[in-house]
């Protein structure tokens, strides 16, 4: 199933029902696509940013895909726990598809948080140099980015718990903490600037 191809309202009511997915990383990159959306338009009603808007929009289809991809991710997790275990064997190959699994259900919410934090680059750029009656969807979108990157680095911390490779674990709980020092200067930057235009 794709989330792309799905209304709001039929996402949010899969978002609210007993499933697994789609989930908590699943709305983080939802957010990240929301601040992007936002940064295309106030670049739109600014003069000059084209090529910001260009940029916002090419990272809204990337978290866009995101969303289909963490729920496709943890979707195989939930598989590679439903493969046989009766012998050794397949005990031995059912360790290795959950460990891979689990890798590759890090993967998108890293991705999430690099995308979600060149959003939060651009929402300081529109926050300076944009459309001051749009300041505030400048600070909207700083806001929901940084959520974005925040609600992703916990999906990659829940995942890394399961996973058994220390070095792999060490590099992605790296990155994802690195992931959210910058976007809580970014958020931080340009909520200062809105919030200075404001006064």
């Amino acid at each position: 199933m794709s989330y792309r191809e799905t209304t709001l309202a039929d996402f949010l009511a899969e978002l609210s029902s007993g499933d697994a997915t789609p989930g908590g990383g699943c709305a983080a990159a939802l957010s990240g696509a929301l601040a992007a959306g936002l940064v295309a338009m106030v670049a739109r009603n600014t003069g000059g940013m084209v090529d910001v808007a260009a940029e916002a929009d090419d990272l809204r289809g990337r978290l866009e895909e995101l969303i289909d991809a963490d729920a496709a991710a943890f979707e195989r997790v939930m598989a590679a726990f439903r493969l046989p275990k009766e012998t050794d064997e397949q005990k031995a190959e059912r360790r290795a598809a959950v460990q891979a699994a689990y890798k590759g259900a890090v993967e998108p919410p890293l991705a999430v948080c690099a995308a979600a934090c060149r959003v939060l680059a651009l929402t300081a750029d529109v926050a300076e140099r944009g459309n001051p009656n749009a300041i505030s969807d400048a600070g909207v979108a700083a806001l929901l980015a940084a959520s974005a990157v925040d609600g992703a680095a916990l999906n990659v911390d829940i995942n890394l718990g399961s996973i058994q490779d220390e070095i792999y674990r060490a590099a992605s709980a790296h990155a994802a903490r690195e992931a959210r020092t910058n976007a809580a200067r970014l958020r931080d930057e340009t909520l200062a600037t809105v919030e200075e235009a404001l006064r």
